[in-house]
């Protein structure tokens, strides 16, 4: 099973995301959880916005966007938003935000790819911003493998789970998705991330963790640490928004 590695009809971003497949997912309401965690018509910078499914809808609520991704087939299906082709460890553009996305569970990277998209975030993220992230929360990895290995999703979508390895701290996994007779695989590695090392992830990068924006611990925020600011970090344990 290879690390981001993707098969099918259309063309396949360097991550293995088929780029039909995700042109053709809906929104599952994580703009719904964004909006609420950032001020009313923030700035927002997504990084990682594959096809826009997201961007485009924030975008809808008000909020100013830029979306960046590597894939330059993916920010084809965006030409009416602004967009940066770029990979997110090596972004650095001439502007910060009032807010930072990073969303699709990319923070679950191995733990230098994560430490470069922090970087970015912390780069383009205002004083007085808030970064927003989804992640797979520890007990994902627990219970994935033994989840049901077909479901259908919303918009006619058949998901197949055809490889679960877990080999701590990273669950390999292979998928099968199938969509109006169409068929795409997708393979990728997720790494867990207990609190402790998200804390000094995070601190790393001049953040500090915010709190949690879902019950589950999927969705969380970041703030920046200010240099003229003394405090003792939360605990991701006890924080919820």
């Amino acid at each position: 099973m290879d690390d981001h590695a993707g098969t099918g009809p259309g063309a396949i971003a360097n991550d293995g995301c088929a780029v039909e497949f995700y042109a053709l997912l809906p929104e599952f309401g994580e703009s719904g959880i964004v909006d609420a965690a950032v001020p009313p018509g923030a700035s927002i910078l997504e990084l990682g916005c594959g096809a826009g499914r997201i961007l485009r809808r924030l975008a809808a609520l008000g909020h100013p966007v830029t979306g960046v991704d590597d894939s330059p087939d993916m920010l084809a299906r965006v030409p009416d938003l602004p967009t940066v082709c770029s990979p997110i460890q090596s972004l650095r553009l001439d502007r910060t935000f009032d807010a930072v996305l990073l969303a699709s569970t990319m923070i679950n990277a191995d733990p230098g790819t994560r430490q470069g998209f922090l970087a970015t975030v912390r780069h383009h993220l205002r004083d007085e911003g808030i970064a927003v992230f989804q992640q797979n929360p520890p007990d994902w990895f627990e219970t994935f493998a033994d989840a049901d290995p077909v479901r259908d999703d919303p918009g006619g979508i058949r998901r197949i789970i055809r490889g679960a390895r877990w080999e701590p701290p990273c669950m390999r996994v292979e998928v099968e998705y199938q969509v109006a007779g169409n068929t795409w695989t997708h393979s990728w590695a997720s790494y867990q991330i207990g609190d402790e090392e998200l804390v000094s992830d995070l601190a790393a990068a001049d953040l500090r963790f915010g709190g949690w924006l879902t019950g589950d611990h999927t969705w969380f925020t970041a703030r920046p640490v200010l240099p003229c600011l003394l405090y003792t970090s939360p605990s991701p344990r006890d924080r919820q928004k």
